[in-house]
């Protein structure tokens, strides 16, 4: 396994697996973004509360995000390839049995759990895969394979919508799962390079057979279990520092695409209009990853400091878009909304690495989505409850809004502490640099 880290192929067919994981982020997290078309059809149908029905997306969320550890896990321990088929079955199978739309307990567990469950288990390791097989284009290939996401949502928006009208909500939940039964065919080409690389690293060294070759064996193998179950990470404040960014973050992000078409078909906007609000917001979604990545790599501005930026600007915007009162309106702020949060998704898991560095990251990503959950599932209800005391679909905005500069506030925490021990780490090495100052005269005065 330590060959593959230190010599990825870094292109080749690193890019069938690029492409693949570009599918397999449309056919997750793009799903779950639209998702919303149906929260009007299906609050409608059974006749429930915005609160009620939110939870079928907070559902999904927080399995996404709890299954994280154990995708990655199942990774280490079978293959990527293996984990990400599994994950395509599963989606499918909570679109196909949401189909019969028994009762809302029957959509928690459907379209809710093994849904979620489903896209936890490919895209974890479709973006895990990436990075094994890119070294120096790495943030590229990842650039390019999360922009699958906006692409694939910018379609969505107006298919969902046409599947809605044609096929009824139901039978549109059937069709979306036949669509994603495509994971398992992208997982299927996403050729197990761990295997093949840690078979390569023991063939290719030179230590000789017997107690040797056993010990480095465990020495491949021990860094990786390491990273992967590293649960210690929690004790460390930095970390647990960004975790409750990332609560309060997650709170916020899932709450404007939930409540945007519901506060559309309240100012009186067409369908046909609605669906284009989705499309816009995945339109600039996209533009704002590659411009904030290519800005990012520039590194004229420290990474944290510009994630703090972007999620000022994206609250500002959420606390704007209530005061639309037409398309136009709507729309430009719906564009504002979505270009920032394009630009936080490219650098937020960048700012992650910094924090806890490379040789934790793997566990550091498994743990942070694993808390961040909590967000995702409280704050979807949450809005929805503001929504229903209030009668008005604007005030969910206002409190994803003020989250979202509540988050702010544990970065700005952050970095201070960072810069601190920073200081702390340079006072406490200057002494060691001055006590020889001409080490050939310590050397003769000892003579």
């Amino acid at each position: 396994m330590q060959a593959k880290d230190s010599n990825p192929p870094d292109g080749g067919y690193g890019w069938v697996v690029v492409v693949s994981a570009f599918v397999v982020m449309g056919l997750t997290v793009a799903v779950l973004k639209t998702f919303g078309l149906f929260f009007v059809e299906i609050q409608q149908h059974f006749d429930e509360l915005a609160s009620t029905t939110s939870w079928i997306t907070s559902v999904t969320i927080a399995i996404f995000h709890l299954g994280a550890p154990v995708a990655s896990s199942l990774c280490v321990q079978y293959t990527h390839r293996t984990v990400v088929i599994t994950g395509g079955l599963l989606a499918f199978s909570g679109m196909a049995l949401g189909f019969f739309g028994l009762n809302m307990i029957w959509m928690y567990a459907t379209t809710g759990f093994l849904q979620g469950l489903g896209i936890s288990f490919s895209w974890t390791p479709a973006i895990s895969i990436v990075s094994h097989y890119f070294s120096k284009k790495r943030a590229l290939a990842n650039a390019i394979a999360s922009a699958g996401e906006c692409a694939f949502a910018f379609t969505f928006g107006p298919l969902f919508q046409w599947l809605i009208s044609q096929y009824g909500w139901k039978g549109a939940l059937l069709i979306i799962g036949g669509i994603q039964l495509n994971i398992c065919v992208c997982g299927a080409l996403m050729r197990p390079l761990a295997s093949s690389c840690l078979k390569a690293s023991h063939c290719k060294t030179e230590t000789p057979p017997g107690k040797g070759t056993s010990r480095r064996d465990k020495e491949d193998k021990s860094p990786i279990m390491h990273k992967t179950f590293n649960w210690m990470l929690v004790r460390r404040p930095e970390f647990v520092l960004y975790a409750i960014f990332g609560i309060l973050a997650a709170m916020s992000f899932f709450v404007p695409p939930l409540f945007l078409v519901p506060l559309s078909y309240s100012l009186g906007i067409d369908e046909s209009w609605t669906a284009s609000l989705l499309s816009i917001l995945a339109m600039v979604d996209f533009g704002g990853r590659l411009l904030c990545g290519w800005y990012a790599n520039l590194h004229v501005t420290k990474t944290i400091h510009l994630l703090a930026m972007t999620i000022t600007l994206i609250s500002t915007s959420l606390m704007l878009l209530p005061l639309a009162n037409n398309y136009l309106s709507l729309a430009i702020f719906t564009g504002f909304y979505g270009f920032f949060f394009g630009t936080t998704v490219a650098i937020h898991i960048t700012v992650l690495a910094d924090v806890v560095g490379m040789p934790e990251f793997d566990s550091a990503l498994g743990l942070f989505m694993l808390i961040r959950s909590t967000g995702g599932f409280v704050g979807p209800p949450l809005a929805g409850l503001i929504v229903d005391m209030a009668g008005d679909y604007r005030t969910g905005f206002y409190m994803a809004g003020a989250t979202l500069v509540l988050s702010a506030g544990f970065l700005v925490i952050l970095d201070r502490l960072q810069q601190r021990k920073k200081k702390g780490s340079k006072i406490r090495t200057k002494p060691e640099k001055s006590t020889l100052p001409y080490p050939s005269l310590h050397l003769l005065k000892q003579q």
